[in-house]
């Protein structure tokens, strides 16, 4: 729909919604811009002080996933008008819980009635104008890193069933309440230019994000299905059918620029569209660098593998091998 508006022209705007990417970035000084994003969505977890965690992390990593620091928040509160009150005492209390890890300050909000929670933050942060990571500018021959594992969104549907296993909540839990802090200070503090294109993988799942990768930066991508890391209990939901609407929304848009090898499982294909929340970083490092990103990483404790690689623009636009 934002295609079919008329286009804003301000020179300041340095990253706009036209570029599918992560975050805006609006320049307001010669070293420095604002990084500004919102999420919220309803619960996925039947406990109020993890959910708050989770809308909170999911939140934030659209600015670290830019390679900023969040700075303020605004709490965006739905609650139902006779809803228990105690229960959105914990809410908020589990988002400031994950605010004050990330040292990002909740300046205000705000609320309105409605049948069906729903909760999430608008964040603002800071960035250097000239060291914006966006996911364009992918380079020929650059490896791809990928931060935490796939499966969120299957497990997640399996909750709301009744069906997942509590190893499997944990996993999933486990991976939405872990911040991207870290990951993404490691990853903006490597030397010169070795990191090219950065994103989170989120609700567009690993397809859909790598596509805008792609497109963004005219190239293609060749990803290694044997190398993804997918959580605990994540296929057994795919064979399940514990399949989340976003899953076949995602499939039925992008699955049509993907080619894959024969060997290639059902449910391998289809975790790659699995809807994440408060997924991983997905990084385009340049060739040489990218074991050197994935040493730092593991060094800070946070699980890094490398799951493939940045080739010519081509078709299909992404290629999915063993």
């Amino acid at each position: 729909m934002l295609g079919k508006l008329a286009r804003q022209h301000d020179p300041n705007v340095l990253v706009g919604f036209d570029h599918a990417d992560d975050a805006g970035v609006y320049q307001i000084g010669p070293d420095t811009a604002l990084v500004q994003t919102a999420d919220f969505f309803t619960p996925i977890v039947d406990d109020p002080y993890t959910f708050g965690q989770i809308a909170a992390a999911n939140a934030l990593s659209d600015v670290y996933a830019m390679g900023g620091r969040p700075l303020t928040a605004l709490a965006l509160v739905c609650f139902p008008e006779k809803g228990d009150l105690a229960i959105l005492e914990r809410i908020l209390a589990g988002g400031l819980s994950k605010m004050m890890e990330a040292g990002c300050t909740i300046v205000g909000g705000h609320s309105i009635r409605d049948d069906e929670t729903k909760f999430g933050y608008s964040v603002t942060g800071l960035i250097d104008p000239k060291r914006v990571l966006t996911n364009g500018g992918s380079q020929l021959g650059d490896h791809l890193v990928f931060t935490k594992a796939l499966g969120t969104g299957v497990i997640s549907t399996a909750i709301k069933k009744e069906a997942a296993r509590q190893s499997w909540i944990d996993a999933a839990v486990a991976s939405m309440t872990t911040l991207n802090k870290t990951a993404a200070e490691v990853i903006t503090a490597q030397e010169g230019t070795a990191v090219h294109a950065l994103t989170d993988v989120t609700g567009f799942g690993l397809i859909g994000h790598a596509r805008e990768m792609a497109m963004a930066s005219n190239v293609s991508l060749r990803l290694y299905a044997s190398r993804i890391p997918v959580l605990e209990g994540a296929l057994d939901c795919v064979r399940a059918d514990h399949i989340p609407g976003g899953l076949k929304a995602n499939r039925e848009f992008a699955e049509c620029v993907v080619g894959y090898d024969e060997q290639i499982p059902e449910d391998i294909k289809t975790i790659l569209f699995d809807p994440q929340t408060a997924g991983g970083l997905l990084v385009s490092v340049t060739n040489g660098k990218s074991a050197d990103l994935i040493r730092s990483l593991v060094k800070a404790g946070v699980a890094a593998v490398e799951i493939g690689e940045v080739v010519a623009r081509t078709k299909p636009l992404i290629s999915v091998s063993l």
